[in-house]
């Protein structure tokens, strides 16, 4: 696989609401970019915007390389928790001689009561010495640390997204289909109330995504049911991390001078 000559000198990363916003915003400035998502689902959802290629579908380190060739700049506006990615992101704008500029989401403080855990194995743990039914909400990717609490089958209700990928990684994991709910976000708290309600929660699971990722109205649906939270916190930035704004900016000065 090898980007087309004719590639854009700009290359996005856009895993996450803010890469979309980018990539619309590059559309609207009449800056061309190739924009990656890491699935047919996630290349759907940015739509068609003139000036915008994108590119559908997993990339392996050797795949990423051969991608970037060409570029002058790369975004990274992958997930906060998608370290991996960031960290082949870099690699690969290293390997080609492209600046690689790191689109990061702003965090905002917890409040008080809330559980922060360094890891979903971590929140496992704390969930296996402290009774009572939870609602995961940290994906389908990391669900075997939850399976080695005893009673996980009973205890447990897993929200992913309703995709056949995601819902076959929980079944397989030993989660029954009753346990399993499909939903695609945003989550309004309202919603987010109506489910900890449903499934009988004393506990809601979810990663410190910020307020983009829907954890406010998660945090504020489980304390209007009386639920406590257990938040992963997120990995650190490393230094350079830049906003939204900062990333436009940067991108004017590099392509509209």
């Amino acid at each position: 696989m090898t980007a087309p000559a004719s590639a854009p000198a700009l290359r996005i990363f856009a895993g996450t609401t803010e890469g979309r916003l980018l990539c619309e915003w590059a559309s609207g400035a009449g800056i061309p970019a190739r924009a990656y998502a890491a699935t047919e689902y996630g290349g759907e959802l940015l739509g068609e915007l003139p000036g915008i290629e994108v590119h559908a579908g997993r990339l392996d380190e050797a795949d990423m390389e051969r991608e970037l060739s060409g570029a002058r700049i790369v975004v990274d506006a992958t997930h906060p928790f998608a370290t991996l990615a960031s960290g082949n992101i870099r690699a690969a704008s290293l390997a080609v001689g492209a600046r690689c500029l790191r689109l990061a989401r702003p965090a905002g403080a917890l409040p008080k009561g809330v559980v922060s855990v360094a890891s979903i194995a971590c929140a496992a743990r704390f969930l296996s010495e402290n009774p009572g039914r939870a609602l995961l909400t940290t994906g389908s990717k990391e669900l075997a640390p939850y399976t080695r609490v005893a009673d996980f089958a009973e205890r447990f209700f897993v929200r992913v997204l309703p995709l056949p990928g995601a819902i076959t990684k929980c079944i397989d994991a030993g989660f029954s289909p009753s346990h399993v709910i499909g939903m695609q976000g945003p989550f309004t708290r309202e919603l987010n109330e109506a489910m900890l309600r449903q499934v009988g929660a004393q506990w809601l699971v979810t990663k410190d995504s910020g307020t983009v990722g829907g954890t406010a109205e998660k945090l504020a649906a489980a304390r209007d049911v009386g639920a406590r939270c257990i938040v992963v916190a997120r990995p650190a930035e490393g230094g350079g991390a830049l906003s939204l704004r900062e990333v436009e900016d940067a991108l004017l000065r590099e392509f509209t001078r």
